[in-house]
């Protein structure tokens, strides 16, 4: 059994709005912000307390993606498209118009891109000439979140009809499609041996999909009071943490689906809002949150054994 210990290390500030999303890099102790004020902010959790503002866009920032391969930072920009930026640089190497419509979520595996976007559409995408490869448009609600499946050559995607569909990577044709929730799906994640694929909705619950028995349902948690809005896994891979509309991230217990601990503003001078996005990095397995707030906090977690 273990003790969970949590403490906040930081709070950072900056950013003009509500901060929506955050990846990380190849260096461990650096990762990225987007918000609602158009800005991609830069930081170094071994100098957290000063941003380097990488670029200044003109519309809200829901949807970033790191692009290791590349060494890019992939920006979804609401109402435009994606903007492929060298970070180091400070530059814009790239840019594709897709969409007047939100722009959700943006995944990748090797070279292609995947980007869900506000008008249901999904866009499959050749990185290395931005090339549009394939759309498909199986609702004409959100498209909300993405998962790729390398293992099983799927991509899974969260809609605001409720539903789940599932595509094979290659053809993007449907393979499966169900209704997953009683409300939108704000996000999934594949488990990391790609065996299940977890989903959290607006409708507060964490349910668990069987991803080789036709995700056939194999587990339901009611986790929060309001909306799961993301999910993100430790890097032993042991814990997950899930964060919600209602202020508070969730520490979890990925083999037992148990949970173990609850960060709130009056338990650990959590978020006052919404916490959009959570990281879990890899220097020192420190944990980001972004919020409504418009701060990044910085957390560590700590799980102690008890005796037996």
């Amino acid at each position: 059994m273990s003790n969970v210990k949590v403490s906040t290390l930081h709070s950072l500030t900056g950013h003009r709005d509500c901060v929506y999303t955050l990846v990380p890099s190849f260096d461990d102790s650096i990762f990225f912000s987007g918000a609602g004020d158009g800005m991609v902010v830069m930081w170094n959790l071994a100098d957290p307390e000063t941003g380097a503002v990488i670029a200044q866009l003109p519309n809200s920032i829901y949807a970033m993606h790191y692009h290791r391969s590349s060494n890019t930072l992939v920006v979804g920009h609401n109402y435009d498209g994606i903007h492929i930026l060298d970070w180091q640089n400070k530059t814009e190497t790239g840019s594709l118009q897709l969409t007047k419509a939100a722009i959700f979520d943006i995944a990748s595996l090797g070279e292609n891109f995947w980007v869900a976007t506000g008008d249901g559409t999904v866009i499959k995408i050749q990185g290395s000439n931005l090339n549009i490869l394939q759309t498909v448009q199986h609702s004409s609600k959100s498209a909300r979140t993405i998962a790729v499946n390398e293992k099983l050559g799927e991509v899974a995607v969260g809609y605001s009809d409720n539903f789940i569909r599932v595509f094979d990577m290659d053809t993007m044709t449907l393979k499966h499609e169900w209704e997953a929730h009683a409300n939108s799906v704000f996000t999934l994640l594949y488990t990391p041996d790609k065996k299940f694929l977890l989903s959290g909705s607006r409708d507060a619950r964490l349910k668990m999909w069987d991803a080789s028995g036709n995700y056939r349902q194999a587990a339901e948690v009611v986790a929060h009071m309001f909306a799961i809005n993301h999910l993100a896994f430790s890097r032993d891979n042991k814990h997950f943490v899930t964060c919600s509309m209602d202020k508070s991230i969730k520490v979890w217990d990925a083999e037992a689906l148990k949970l173990l601990k609850v960060i709130d503003r009056s338990r650990h001078a959590g978020h006052g809002t919404s916490v959009n996005k959570v990281l879990w990095t890899n220097y020192n397995d420190q944990l980001l949150s972004a919020s409504d707030d418009r701060t990044i906090s910085v957390w560590d977690i700590n799980f102690e054994k008890q005796p037996v």
